[in-house]
């Protein structure tokens, strides 16, 4: 390995793993040094560039996460939450930057990853872009501002890929509508309707989620109140806005302590 910060991809045949190779490949902060996948995967054993269908990088893919993570300064991993929590306890042995843009953890995962951080630096976040993170912040000003007389409802859409509902993403921006409230998310949020419902609760936060075809990542927090609605969006058209946030992620922690962070920190917001 050279003098730059070694790092491990994650579950790189998928298309944020790929996305997040070529980001890596692409810098001139950071070196690709291992690429992982699942046991069994047709990629086990190949050069990563072959892989992909171009040329030899290098770097062989692994099955074996623990010899990977072995040579590495950061991982960065979008995979899911089982593997996640299983890679969190390996990074941590060696102590290396764990970058987690993975979402749909349980309670006991995130207890799991609250364990391994005391050991080494982790950055978590629903989203990695510095869009949706300005995003959050504008949606608890805002939500501080507007009293519970406006109704605030979390709008999502994600490709049909997409196996979790509400998205991270929307999560954070409940947590942050709450928060500006001053309410906890847990007592106030409405993830579902069918049927006969009722009217809406006030001070509800809902949520609404969209999947179909390839949309990347589109987000709006709709504040609606009697004759007039304020909407903050985002839209993401291409996954390297969260590529090239999980790399700066993985950069600006090589000096940190252990601990758990997020992307506001890393942005200084």
């Amino acid at each position: 390995m050279g003098e730059l910060p070694g790092i491990v991809i994650t579950g790189g045949s998928g298309r944020m793993g790929q996305m997040l190779i070529e980001t890596v490949n692409a810098s001139d902060k950071a070196e690709l040094v291992g690429v992982t996948e699942r046991p069994g995967h047709d990629w086990i054993g190949q050069d990563i560039g072959v892989a992909m269908g171009g040329a030899e990088r290098g770097v062989k893919v692994t099955d074996d996460p623990l010899e990977a993570f072995s040579s590495a300064q950061a991982v960065i991993d979008f995979t899911a939450p089982a593997a996640t929590v299983a890679h969190a306890e390996l990074t941590a042995q060696a102590r290396a930057v764990h970058v987690i843009g993975t979402t749909g953890f349980s309670a006991q995962d995130l207890k799991h990853l609250e364990a391994a951080a005391r050991h080494a630096v982790m950055v978590r976040a629903g989203n990695m872009s510095l869009g949706v993170n300005l995003l959050v912040k504008l949606t608890e000003r805002v939500a501080a501002a507007l009293d519970a007389d406006y109704d605030i409802e979390v709008i999502e859409a994600h490709h049909r890929h997409k196996v979790d509902a509400p998205s991270g993403t929307a999560l954070m921006l409940g947590e942050a509508a709450a928060n500006g409230r001053g309410v906890k998310l847990a007592d106030v949020e409405d993830r579902g309707r069918d049927g006969i419902t009722g009217a809406r609760a006030r001070g509800a936060i809902g949520f609404t989620a969209i999947r179909g075809g390839d949309i990347v990542g589109e987000h709006d927090v709709m504040f609606a109140a009697d004759g007039e609605r304020i909407v903050l969006r985002h839209m993401a058209s291409d996954r390297s806005v969260f590529a090239r946030g999980a790399l700066k992620a993985a950069l600006w922690g090589q000096d940190k302590g252990p601990g758990a962070y997020d992307m506001m920190d890393v942005l200084g917001l």
